[in-house]
Formats: C-alpha cells, structure tokens, sequence
C-alpha cells in the first residue's frame, strides 16, 4: 500500500523506510555496471546455450562466421603491419 492510494495521508515510518530502501536498491542495480554486465553474459550464456541445443545449424553457422570474420581481422592486421 502506497500514499498514492489514499491522497492526503501519510506514510509510516516504516512503509516510508522499505519504500525509500527498495528505490535505493534499484537505483543501485541500475547504477552498478560490473553487475549489469555480469548478468548480460549470464543472459548471452544461456541465449548461445539454447541457440545450440535448439538450433544446431544456425549456433555452427554463427561460429564459422565468426571464425572467418576473427580470421579476416588477424590478415588484415598482419598486412597492415607487413608494408
């Protein structure tokens, strides 16, 4: 239950304390960037995980198609510093 609910009312101590605590931990969650990136590669695990199980041929073709960009890059480079 907020004041929201009932106009002109106010709060406890306590309802206001839990609310003002729960704002101050979203506002960290959103503020804390080694835990957002933490749970995006938990979310890219799980995506790739059921992309390979579900769709094998696509995860493989992913693959081979990263392995030839990775390989163009490396040749790419390796010409540059070659001239």
């Amino acid at each position: 239950m907020t004041v929201d609910q009932f106009p002109g009312a106010t709060p406890s101590p306590e309802q206001a304390r839990a609310e003002l605590v729960a704002t101050l931990n979203a506002i960290e969650d959103k503020l804390n960037v080694p835990k957002q990136v933490h749970r995006a590669k938990r979310r890219a695990i799980v995506q790739i995980a059921t992309v390979k199980v579900e769709r094998p041929a696509v995860f493989y073709a992913g693959v081979a198609g990263l392995a030839g960009a990775a390989g163009l890059a490396v040749w790419g480079i390796v010409r540059a510093i070659a001239r």
